[in-house]
């Protein structure tokens, strides 16, 4: 279908069209104007299914853009829920830890708890106590080191022996950190989902937004074709109106002329009837002149 209408297919009327042309042209023209009005009527009603096809469309692709905008903000908020957990999760497990580096300050733990190492200091103190020949003074120099040793070894030993709790709390901790990593894989994964429906409904709003352009053209053109139709219908009325009056014209010409012709054969009766009394000889057509006018 074209998209403006061929100009060159209507019907155009003139006011000298209707006061100068007489019945036989103007019924012609009535004839014309009639069907051009009705095949622009036509073309006005597909153009007008069509815009109502789009139209729904648009609504459509709207309601479908809606749906998606509905659901990113439905997983926006999952995401926010899941971020408000991770945070309170890793604020508890942080606060854990912090417990734990205090327990282990308060503890004086370091790397150099390791009791084995402890032990073999010990072992080779007392092996070189065995075998070495040493003075006196540095033999007690020697026993002093290795009591030292023994000492830290109790110490350390009770100091381990005191950890069990922190080892719980770092236990703890770390379930609490692994629970808050959890819900951080699901603000990653619902965020994504989110951008997806996002990305859909930007694209069904950018689509409804060209199906709605087309749909307002074909409008515009289901007007120029309305319009047109309506012209051509106005024009059809005024050239029946015109066609009316030239019939009434007629009328009233048929009756003047038969009121004349009444008239005239009365007085003509009325003559003969005139000559009929004065004694004057009638042939037969006077006679039946007179008895048509009621004189016999």
């Amino acid at each position: 279908m074209a998209e403006t209408i061929d100009e060159s297919e209507n019907v155009e009327l003139t006011d000298e069209d209707l006061e100068k042309d007489s019945k036989g042209p103007l019924i012609k023209l009535a004839g014309k104007l009639r069907d051009r009005r009705n095949e622009l009527n036509q073309l006005a009603s597909e153009r007008a299914s069509g815009r109502d096809e789009l139209n729904a469309k648009t609504r459509e692709t709207v309601d479908r853009a809606q749906e998606h905008r509905e659901k990113r903000d439905e997983l926006n908020d999952e995401v926010q829920e899941h971020k408000r957990k991770r945070n309170e999760l890793n604020a508890e497990a942080n606060e854990l830890f912090e417990e734990v580096e205090a327990m282990k300050s308060d503890l004086e733990l370091d790397d150099s708890t390791d009791l084995d190492q402890l032990e073999e200091d010990i072992e080779q103190l007392e092996f070189r106590q065995q075998t070495e020949v040493l003075s006196p003074e540095d033999e007690r120099d020697l026993i002093d080191r290795i009591e030292g040793k023994r000492e830290e070894y109790r110490e350390r030993k009770a100091a381990l022996d005191e950890t069990d709790g922190l080892e719980e709390k770092k236990a703890e901790a770390e379930e609490i950190r692994a629970e808050a990593s959890t819900h951080h894989q699901q603000v990653t994964q619902l965020a994504d989902e989110a951008q997806e429906h996002h990305n859909e409904m930007i694209a069904a709003y950018r689509e409804a937004d060209d199906v709605r352009d087309e749909a307002d053209r074909k409008h515009e053109m289901f007007v120029d074709a309305q319009e047109a139709a309506d012209r051509h219908h106005e024009d059809f009325v005024r050239v029946q109106k015109r066609l009316r009056e030239l019939d009434k014209e007629e009328e009233d010409e048929r009756r003047t002329q038969r009121d004349q012709r009444r008239e005239e054969a009365e007085a003509e009766a009325e003559e003969i009837y005139q000559q009929f009394k004065e004694g004057e000889t009638l042939d037969t057509e006077d006679l039946m002149k007179l008895q048509k006018a009621g004189k016999l």
